[in-house]
């Protein structure tokens, strides 16, 4: 009879001790199938152990030095060329001169507005913005715990032996736990530190990319010019080349008749070949200013662009007014790109010396967990665990002070780099504004020569047609005036380069128009949306 009453028993036994467990546990006269409850239970119980830790790691110190900017090597105020007029210091500053105002040209605004577009050097440095910022994002993450859920099943068979009963067994397991896993307190900054330095690298990357779309629309604006002088030069060379091609003409018939000597013939010819290589070199220089064009632009020239105009000194804006040198400060975006490279190696000092100090990690879960499936959310099921852990390194064969003496020679190589871009700029305005006054005093002088020349060949000419001067002097003078000619036209647009060299070096051709922002959409926040406007910068982004 025992036989068949010990299953009861053992029944009875479990529903007492059943009854409780829902007794302890506050559950007893409620439904026991509700296992949202029990869970919640569990995360309660989890979520009060580890929310003060969590706040703790949030409100913690850091470690990085205060940041001190480097004081410039450079002059107060630019070196003053012989001849250089005053310039007002009220003026509009270059940076935030358009480039549709600086450059007046129709067809050269189309090509700056299709580089902006179309340039791959430019979508690079927009890619790289993109990238930084998402590198930044995922590096702010880590300041916040990552939470996962997580259901398992196992079917494990203990062999014989292993068992507790001296036998084998065969037995289930199922859980579902919210958990945190290896989450790193950041008590001393370290954390924070390197989120500091994805910043300033992102920042760094906005100037950068600043800093091609400066240098973008100066070198199409410089190739447009060089393109536009070709053709002025290969038009004067080809009159060249008509004129000594009469001339030659006209000698050998004369040669011919006996009326003109050998040498005269010889001449004509040599003036001739002079302008026929001249006439080959200049359409060699117009077909590369053309493919360069194309490459900056990054697609084959529209067929719509507007008509290229003969020379104008005003396709660009007659004066810039430089300002002082520490506008360049604020002016230049390579500068400005060094600057946040430099704060950004400050900031991994604190990372770095951080690495000496204890790291605290937190681990946890809490859920159910049940060795039949259909009981994993049945009374008494919930489970947690929390594990904290400290690591404190005490031998690492330097490792740590090795690492951070290499950061701070980073800085210190950081430093130098935003020393050196500031006295490049400062050298690239200087060099600008102390050719400035020498362009226009060539600009002047070739002027006059031509004009000097041009009257020499009209009373040579005359002369020869009265019989007083030799047709050798005519040719003579005639290539002294074409080549005044040239001379006038390359005067003409190095005096237009100056003025895009000295407007680049300013911190020109970021804006579209005076007073606006850039053609291109603005990421200078770290939470920048393509598809949309882009949001403000967090106010703690740089904290």
């Amino acid at each position: 009879m025992s036989k068949y009453l010990s299953p009861i028993l053992s029944l009875n036994r479990e529903r007492r001790h059943l009854a409780g467990v829902l007794q302890s546990e506050g559950l007893a006269g409620k439904d026991a199938g509700a296992p949202a409850g029990r869970f919640r239970g569990s995360m309660r119980e989890f979520v009060r152990r580890t929310l003060p830790l969590v706040v703790l790691a949030l409100a913690g110190c850091t470690l990085m030095p205060k940041y001190q900017r480097p004081v410039p090597a450079i002059s107060p105020t630019w070196p003053k060329a012989p001849g250089e007029p005053n310039v007002s210091t009220n003026a509009v500053p270059a940076a935030d001169i358009g480039w549709r105002d600086f450059f007046r040209d129709p067809r050269l605004q189309r090509l700056i507005e299709l580089a902006l577009t179309n340039n791959l050097d430019l979508r690079v440095a927009i890619l790289n913005v993109e990238q930084t910022r998402a590198l930044y994002r995922v590096q702010r993450a880590a300041l916040v715990p990552t939470v996962a859920i997580n259901a398992n099943g196992t079917r494990q068979r203990i062999a014989y032996g292993f068992a507790g009963n001296g036998g084998s067994m065969t037995f289930n397991q199922f859980n579902v736990n919210l958990g945190v896993a290896q989450y790193e307190l950041d008590l001393f900054g370290k954390v924070r530190s390197l989120k500091r330095q994805a910043l300033e690298t992102y920042f760094a990357s906005e100037e950068a990319r600043k800093s091609a779309q400066i240098a973008l629309v100066s070198e199409v604006g410089a190739a447009y010019l060089t393109e536009r002088e070709a053709a002025e030069q290969l038009a004067v060379a080809r009159q060249t080349l008509d004129v000594t091609s009469s001339a030659y003409n006209l000698t050998t018939r004369s040669y011919e008749a006996g009326v003109r000597s050998a040498l005269d013939l010889n001449v004509a010819d040599t003036q001739m070949q002079v302008a026929r290589a001249a006439v080959a070199g200049y359409e060699q220089q117009l077909a590369q200013a053309e493919n360069y064009l194309v490459l900056l632009v990054g697609r084959p020239l529209p067929d719509d662009l507007p008509s290229s105009q003969p020379f104008d000194p005003q396709i660009c804006l007659s004066d810039i007014p430089p300002g002082l040198p520490s506008d360049l400060l604020q002016r230049r975006p390579d500068i400005l790109a060094a600057e946040h490279q430099l704060e950004a190696v400050n900031a991994s000092i604190g990372a770095a010396r951080a690495a000496f100090l204890p790291t605290i990690t937190l681990t946890g879960s809490g859920g159910t967990a049940s060795t039949k499936l259909e009981s994993l959310f049945a009374p008494g099921s919930q489970v947690w665990s929390f594990s904290p852990q400290i690591v404190w390194p005490i031998f690492a064969a330097g490792t740590a002070w090795n690492e951070l003496q290499a950061v701070k020679a980073g800085n210190l190589i950081a430093a130098a780099n935003y020393q050196k871009s500031i006295q490049t700029a400062f050298r690239e305005v200087a060099d600008s504004l102390a050719a400035r006054a020498a362009v226009q005093t060539q600009l002047a002088a070739n002027q006059a020569l031509l004009k000097s020349e041009q009257q020499i060949y009209e009373l040579t000419q005359a002369r020869f047609k009265q019989g007083v001067d030799s047709s050798l002097n005519v040719l003579t003078t005639q290539q002294s005036f074409y080549s005044a000619r040239q001379s006038l036209v390359q005067s003409q647009y190095s005096r237009l380069f100056n003025l895009i060299n000295l407007y680049q070096a300013l911190g020109g051709g970021w804006r579209e128009n005076s007073g606006s922002a850039g053609i291109l959409p603005a990421s200078s926040g770290p939470d920048f949306q393509p598809a949309g406007r882009m949001p403000a910068l967090p106010a703690n982004a740089s904290k």
